[in-house]
């Protein structure tokens, strides 16, 4: 997937600095950002926010949605609140230095249990780390950001079931493999795959990641007949750094050259 490398990126509406941040604004979150559907109003989870990227695209989206963004690292917590406060949103995003599953003990379990459907969230959205047991690189902060020690899957679907409202969205990307992991593991957890993309880097490569949307409440038909779960596919590039039409018109919201 192409890579932005830049100190600082600068979008259409907003910039996101990541100097201090081990994960760089990537092609998986702009592609995640862009595509999931976000709601107009409600509450928003961006766990893993790193540079605040996904949190930043969906206040762009929304109309007056309030986001909750969790950061566990502590330069990368620091990189959000800077780029969160940089931009026109800041008064409907909020950055928390914490681990998901303290944020979720420390905001929602201390809760009386009549208050926990008013907490709960219309989407909750995550690029999560994928590694797994695979070789660590010897930069603590890149490490914690890409391998998925601290953040498993089941931790993700765990934190989804309990904080999505019933008829809340989870989205994820993940490579293909773990993707697919993903989906069988979901369904213990009452979330059903309700939206799936898949992406191709250029016309010659096979998938290589997948963009999904669970929900809660699945819907009759699916019940009786799961393939009429949404599918389609993306390619990004036509040739090297000439992009498809497709890809354009999913990120042009986004991009300052598109």
């Amino acid at each position: 997937m192409p890579r932005h490398q830049k100190s600082t990126f600068h979008f259409k509406q907003f910039a996101v600095n990541q100097d201090k941040c081990a994960m760089k604004v990537g092609t998986d979150s702009i592609l995640l950002g862009a595509w999931v559907r976000v709601p107009e109003k409600g509450r928003v989870l961006d766990i893993g926010t790193g540079t605040g990227l996904l949190a930043l695209m969906l206040a762009q989206r929304s109309r007056s949605a309030l986001i909750d963004a969790v950061e566990i690292d502590d330069f990368a917590y620091a990189q959000a609140l800077e780029n969160v406060h940089n931009s026109p949103w800041g008064d409907r995003l909020k950055v928390y230095h914490s681990s998901i599953q303290d944020f979720a003990k420390d905001n929602f379990d201390a809760l009386p249990v009549t208050e926990h459907q008013n907490y709960q969230y219309d989407l909750i959205i995550s690029n999560p780390p994928f590694f797994e047991k695979s070789y660590k690189a010897p930069y603590q902060a890149r490490t914690l950001a890409r391998h998925s020690d601290s953040l498993l899957q089941s931790d993700i679907l765990q934190i989804a079931q309990k904080l999505l409202k019933p008829s809340g969205l989870l989205a994820v990307v993940y490579p293909t493999d773990l993707a697919n992991m993903f989906m069988s593991k979901a369904e213990a957890f009452n979330l059903f795959g309700d939206r799936k993309l898949y992406v191709k880097p250029n016309l010659q490569n096979s998938v290589k990641r997948i963009l999904l949307e669970l929900k809660k409440e699945l819907k009759k038909e699916l019940k009786k007949d799961r393939h009429l779960l949404q599918e389609s596919q993306i390619t990004i590039e036509e040739s090297k750094h000439i992009y498809t039409a497709d890809y354009i018109a999913l990120v042009k919201d986004f991009y300052l050259n598109m």
